[in-house]
């Protein structure tokens, strides 16, 4: 759905509170405090690419404050990973105790599900890309570790990324639907790689301070590089590198999670973003269980379910909805056309649903 708000036919008195619910209908619940005098003037102008809601925003200095309470008054939103592409102006995001100063040119990451503030000191324009964090495809301590840090157009991935997110912010609207799923999927890539790429930086910099992290760190991207072995065991992590099977444990305690839970969560996020990137060609479910390491469709089914709330063809057809297009008619691997639109036929047993 695109969206256009403006606060030029708004009484001058009204101006700050009609901004911030503007913002926090179309992007997240936040608080705006007008840092001029001055009648307050904003314009937003935002757009769905696939999975990603794309935001222009242009408007006098102001904070923007996503609290705690805020937070916890939608404790079911799904949280969203936040880049902001700054066009003019300045702006100083705060989060998790880090503090990131974006000049013209330079991006910044943030997490909505953590309390975070933007102060933009002067008028500013600012491109802003919002996308449910687990399709990034990166660990959540990760994201925390690198939340609230700069990127400029010289640094790490911004000379790829830069670019690419200006022309896709100026251009959102003009995609038609199956070319908006693709570069959806490339976002979603593309900054997953900056927060792999920020986190690696940041252990090399030996600002990661956690024991072990980098046997952690080792035996993760090992995990990465394997997903599609249904043959990926404990076991066999550690024996790839040379520590034993408790010890790999008792690192994975470490990070509030086990071994085979974390493998589980990364299959299903690979399944998920791939179920996302709608196309004329797009694989079966069946297919895409197997190439992320599912051997029994019927358990993919209820973990895909009992992880994201629905079933595999079910996501599948409400990204294509959240696309802003009505759902294809199911084809002929049995995709659902999404819930109260048609039912799922009960299939034998180890159908993925």
């Amino acid at each position: 759905m695109d969206v256009r708000v403006t606060t030029a036919s708004v009484a001058d008195r009204d101006r700050a509170a009609f901004w911030s619910g503007a913002l926090s209908r179309t992007l997240v619940p936040v608080e705006v405090r007008p840092l001029t005098g001055r009648p307050f003037d904003g314009l937003l102008e935002s757009h769905r690419l696939g999975y990603v809601r794309i935001s222009t925003m242009e408007a006098d200095a102001a904070r923007l404050s996503r609290t705690a309470a805020l937070i916890a008054r939608a404790p079911r939103s799904e949280p969203q990973v936040g880049v902001g592409v700054q066009v003019s102006g300045r702006a100083v995001l705060e989060q998790d105790g880090r503090r990131a100063e974006v000049p013209p040119g330079g991006l910044v990451l943030y997490d909505t599900a953590r309390p975070y503030a933007v102060d933009y000191p002067e008028r500013f324009r600012t491109h802003l890309f919002h996308l449910p964090r687990r399709l990034l495809g990166v660990p959540e301590r990760d994201l925390r570790h690198v939340s609230a840090t700069a990127v400029g157009p010289g640094e790490g991935c911004g000379p790829v990324l830069l670019p690419f997110l200006g022309v896709l912010a100026a251009s959102a609207h003009s995609y038609p639907a199956p070319v908006g799923d693709r570069l959806a999927g490339s976002v979603a890539d593309l900054i997953g790689a900056l927060v792999a790429q920020l986190a690696r930086s940041r252990a090399a910099d030996g600002t990661d301070d956690a024991p072990n992290a980098h046997l952690v760190r080792r035996a993760r991207e090992y995990i990465d590089h394997h997903l599609g072995d249904p043959e990926l065991t404990p076991e066999r992590i550690a024996h790839a590198h040379h520590i034993s099977v408790r010890y790999l444990h008792r690192l994975f305690e470490g990070e509030g999670v086990t071994v085979s839970r974390f493998i589980q969560q990364r299959r299903l996020e690979a399944c998920a973003r791939e179920l996302a990137r709608r196309g004329r060609t797009a694989p079966t479910v069946s297919a895409v269980a197997q190439r992320w390491g599912f051997v029994n469709p019927a358990h993919f089914s209820r973990t895909f379910r009992a992880a994201y709330g629905v079933p595999p063809r079910e996501w599948r057809a409400l990204r294509t909805d959240d696309a802003g297009r009505p759902a294809a008619e199911p084809p002929a691997d049995g995709r659902n056309a999404g819930r109260g639109r048609a039912t799922e036929a009960a299939g034998p047993a180890g159908t993925v649903e």
